[in-house]
C-alpha cells in the first residue's frame, strides 16, 4: 500500500510539473495569430518573479518600463503560471473593463480562491457576482441615506485623534487600521470595540490578511493554512451572530448591514457570510492604505494642505461647536475630493486586475488567444505622461477641471466590477481629515516610500511627528 502511496504521488507531482511546462512552451509553438509582442522568459515561473519586484507604487517599476520601451503599451509575458497579455494602454483597459462576462471574466490565480472562498464576490463570476454586486449596491444607497452612518465614522475619527492627545509620534497605518476596522465591524455587524467579538474577529483577520499576501503553501504552520483556517473562524463567528440575530427578529435595533443582508433571499446562507468577510477585507485594508496615501503626499505638498485646512476651517466656522458633520458638508468637501483622487491615481492602491480571454478577441492589429490571462494595468495609464500633465507629481488642482468617471482614471476598477463602496471610501477618508487637519500638524521622520509588492505597503508604516494645533 505505501509503494502504491509513492507511486501515486510521483506520478501526481510529475503529471503536474509536465502540465506546466507544456503550458509554457506550447503557445509558443502554436501559430495563435498576431499575439502581441513580448517574451515568456524562464520555463515555469515565466517572467513573474521580475513583475512582482517590489518598486515604488507612484512609479511604473523596471519590469514596466523595460517591456513598454522594447513592445510597446502591449505586449505578451508568462505571468502567475500562464502565459499573458500584459496591457498599459488606456483604450485597451478600458475594453477590457467594459466587456465583463463577454469576452473577459475575473481569473485571479487559484490559491486566492481558497483564502477567500469560492463565494466571494472578489472571485465569483457571471450571475452569482451579479448577485452579489446587486445586493451590494442596494446595501450602499441605503447606508449613505442613515445619518447614524456617518456619525459612527465621525464618532470613531474623534476617539482616535483623541488617543493621540499625550503623544508626539504615531505609526500612522497601525492608527489609520484601527479607524477603518472599529468603524467597518461597527457598520457591518453593529459590534463596538469593546465588545470581545469584535477583538476575536480582528485578530483573525490579521492573521487572514497576513496569509492573503503569503506564498501559498497548504502546509501546518505556514500563514497561507493559518489564514484558510483563521477565515474559517471568522465564518462561524459570523454565523453565531447570525443564529443570534435570528432568535431575536423582531426585537433587533441594529440599523448596520447583517440586519439589511438577513432579509434578502437572494442570497444563501453561505453567500451572505462571505458578503460580510468581503466587506470587512474591503473596508479595512484598502481605506486606511488610501489614508496613509493622502497623509503621505500632503507631508510632500505644503500648499495643498494649506488648501485644505482652509476648506474645513471655512466648513467648520457655520457649525456649532460639537455639531456632527453631514451629507451636506460632505458635498462642501470639493477640493478634499481631488486630494482623494489624486492620492488614488499617484499612489495607485491597485496596480492590476487579473483576467481571461473567453475567446479569441481581436483588438486593434494583434489576438489576444481564448484561455489567456489578461493584466489590465491601471498604474501605467494613471502615471502616462501623455494622459496626465506632470503625472510624476502630486498635483491635487488637476482635478479641478478633470472627470474622475474618465477612462483614464480607473482607481476604483471599471465596468460591471467597479467597486460599489467607493463613495463610502471616500467618506470615510473625508470626515477623518477633517478632523485630523483642524486638530493637528504633521511631518514624517522616516524616508518611508509606499511600495508596490504588488500590493502597497509602507515599509515602516508610516511614522509621524505630531503637533496639536487649534483652529
Amino acid at each position: 500500500m505505501a509503494g502504491g502511496f509513492w507511486l501515486s504521488l510521483v506520478v501526481g507531482m510529475f503529471g503536474f510539473l509536465f502540465g506546466l511546462i507544456l503550458n509554457h512552451f506550447l503557445p509558443l509553438f502554436l501559430r495563435l495569430g498576431p499575439v502581441p509582442r513580448g517574451t515568456f522568459g524562464w520555463p515555469i515561473l515565466g517572467e513573474t518573479l521580475r513583475f512582482l519586484k517590489p518598486h515604488p507604487s507612484n512609479s511604473l517599476g523596471a519590469f514596466l518600463q523595460d517591456h513598454c520601451s522594447r513592445y510597446g503599451k502591449v505586449f505578451k509575458s508568462h505571468l502567475f503560471l500562464s502565459p499573458t497579455v500584459v496591457s498599459c494602454d488606456q483604450e485597451l483597459n478600458y475594453f477590457i473593463l467594459q466587456n465583463e462576462g463577454k469576452l473577459f471574466e475575473c481569473s485571479y490565480p487559484k490559491p486566492i480562491h481558497g483564502i477567500l472562498g469560492k463565494n466571494s464576490m472578489l472571485v465569483a463570476v457571471g450571475d452569482t457576482h451579479k448577485r452579489l454586486r446587486n445586493v451590494a449596491l442596494s446595501l450602499v444607497t441605503i447606508t449613505k441615506s442613515k445619518p447614524e452612518f456617518l456619525h459612527d465614522i465621525e464618532t470613531t475619527a474623534i476617539r482616535i485623534l483623541h488617543s493621540w492627545k499625550e503623544k508626539s509620534r504615531i505609526i500612522f497605518c497601525e492608527e489609520a487600521r484601527k479607524f477603518t476596522f472599529n468603524v467597518i465591524v461597527k457598520q457591518v455587524l453593529g459590534l463596538t470595540p469593546e465588545e470581545p467579538q469584535t477583538t476575536r474577529i480582528l485578530e483573525d483577520f490579521l492573521t487572514f490578511m497576513r496569509g492573503l499576501i503569503s506564498l501559498p503553501l497548504y502546509i501546518p504552520g505556514t500563514p497561507y493554512a493559518r489564514a484558510v483556517q483563521a477565515r474559517s473562524r471568522i465564518c462561524s463567528t459570523v454565523k453565531a451572530i447570525i443564529e443570534e440575530r435570528k432568535r431575536n427578529a423582531g426585537n433587533s435595533r441594529k440599523s448596520d448591514f447583517l440586519e439589511i443582508l438577513l432579509t434578502v433571499n437572494t442570497l444563501s446562507e453561505e453567500e451572505k457570510v462571505s458578503f460580510v468577510l468581503d466587506s470587512l477585507l474591503g473596508g479595512y485594508e484598502t481605506i486606511s492604505l488610501l489614508m496613509a496615501m493622502v497623509v503621505h503626499f500632503l507631508c510632500q505638498s505644503p500648499l495643498a494642505l494649506q488648501q485644505l485646512k482652509v476648506e474645513h476651517q471655512k466648513i467648520r466656522s457655520v457649525k456649532q461647536k460639537d455639531e456632527k458633520l453631514n451629507w451636506e458638508d460632505y458635498k462642501k468637501m470639493e477640493f478634499t475630493q481631488n486630494v482623494i483622487n489624486e492620492a488614488l491615481r499617484y499612489g495607485n492602491i491597485v496596480k492590476f486586475v487579473h483576467r481571461k480571454a473567453l475567446k479569441d478577441v481581436k483588438y486593434r492589429d494583434y489576438l489576444i488567444p481564448s484561455g489567456w490571462k489578461v493584466l489590465p494595468v491601471f498604474s501605467a495609464v494613471h502615471l502616462d505622461p501623455t494622459l496626465h500633465a506632470s503625472a510624476f507629481q502630486f498635483h491635487p488642482w488637476r482635478w479641478e477641471s478633470q472627470d474622475q468617471m474618465c477612462k483614464k482614471f480607473t482607481a476604483f476598477g471599471g465596468g460591471a466590477r467597479y467597486c460599489p463602496g467607493s463613495e463610502l471610501a471616500k467618506v470615510e477618508v473625508a470626515f477623518f481629515l477633517h478632523h485630523l487637519v483642524l486638530s493637528f500638524r504633521w511631518r514624517s521622520i522616516e524616508d518611508d516610500l509606499p511600495l508596490a509588492y504588488p500590493y502597497v505597503e509602507f515599509q515602516k508604516g508610516l511614522v509621524l511627528l505630531l503637533d496639536h494645533c487649534s483652529i
